[in-house]
């Protein structure tokens, strides 16, 4: 738990008190700005949900438990700005033992969507110590901000078992996004298209990154495809990303031991069942400027509705990647439910 605290100011303090850890009743301003106004667009606690408990004891699932307590706010480096990404740290702070907040630190961030549609984020934040070392770096999604509108967003993080710094910083370490129409998920409601398409994590062994692109027929009907996805690779801005080949087969990156490197063949798919393909890159830097892209839009099929993932294509000077062909994969498990397909 925090060790040290220090002392807020009384106009701080007030206002916390106000919000404490509970969620805010929506205000006039609230509810108009929900309508399309200007103003919040909505705010989660200081403390998240899942954080707030006491020990061990249940809690009914119709009596939520809020906590007792308010946080020590924590003073930021310097008044923070909105950055390019459209991201702002706007307060830190440490919960007391006895708080009612099972988090130790919590960061509260407002999201600005500077674009022009509805964009979901995935926003890392980076629990930090007075040296500006790192403590912790806790994610979170904030979903669908409309162009022009703001959300607000909270982090919280528990110290570990082993001694660790105490939390004097915060830091926003990395912003992703995507369209609201081209999210990819691994679960959930089934997309309008009748598919799923998402990115694994990968793998990566001296320099050579592999990474599985998923295709699952969520639908209810037979979905056909044969060859190749198509991608298009992006960089932090989602600007399209020049100069980088895109290869069909992943021999081409590494000459054996990778899936990818067969030849095509059609994948029909009924509801349930899914293909996968392999994506293969060398992060090798030599002369030149290094490319970095994030993200990739990907088609399953010529004419399919875009998906964007995110990969993170550290593709060093090499200026290559390897797509397999799509391949059935005898391997899916439902991810909510552990079945293996039909």
């Amino acid at each position: 738990m925090p060790r040290a605290f220090r002392t807020a100011p009384v106009a701080v303090v007030g206002l916390l008190l106000l919000a404490a850890c509970g969620t805010q009743s929506p205000s006039r301003e609230d509810a108009r700005s929900q309508a399309g106004g200007d103003g919040p667009v909505r705010a989660e606690a200081l403390c998240p949900s899942d954080h707030t408990q006491y020990g061990s004891l249940p809690t009914p699932a119709d009596s939520p438990v809020t906590p007792s307590g308010t946080p020590t706010p924590l003073p930021l480096p310097s008044p923070a700005a909105t950055d390019e990404t459209g991201v702002r740290v706007t307060g830190l702070y440490a919960w007391a033992e006895g708080s009612g907040c099972a988090a130790d630190y919590s960061a509260e961030f407002e999201v600005t969507n500077q674009g022009t549609e509805a964009v979901t984020y995935t926003v890392t934040v980076g629990f930090l110590s007075a040296s500006g070392g790192a403590v912790d770096n806790v994610e979170k999604t904030v979903e669908s901000v409309g162009p022009g509108r703001t959300a607000k967003a909270v982090v919280a993080m528990r110290e570990p078992a082993v001694q660790a710094p105490e939390v004097a910083g915060v830091d926003v370490i990395k912003v992703r996004s995507a369209p609201v129409g081209e999210l990819s998920s691994a679960s959930g409601p089934c997309p309008a298209s009748g598919v799923r398409v998402f990115a694994d994590r990968g793998d990566a062994a001296m320099g050579l990154r592999v990474v599985g692109l998923h295709l699952v027929n969520c639908g209810t009907r037979p979905y056909r495809v044969y060859g190749y996805p198509e991608l298009e690779l992006l960089d932090e801005d989602r600007d399209t990303v020049d100069g980088v080949r895109i290869l069909h087969g992943t021999d081409q990156i590494a000459a054996t031991g990778l899936a990818g490197g067969g030849e095509p063949r059609p994948v029909v798919l009924r509801p349930g069942e899914a293909a996968r393909a392999s994506l293969a890159w060398r992060n090798t830097t030599g002369f030149g400027e290094a490319v970095n892209a994030p993200y990739a839009r990907v088609r399953a099929k010529p004419g399919a509705n875009p998906v964007t993932v995110t990969p993170e294509f550290d593709l060093g000077t090499t200026g290559k990647l390897g797509v397999g062909p799509w391949e059935r994969d005898e391997t899916y498990r439902d991810p909510a439910t552990g079945t293996p397909r039909p």
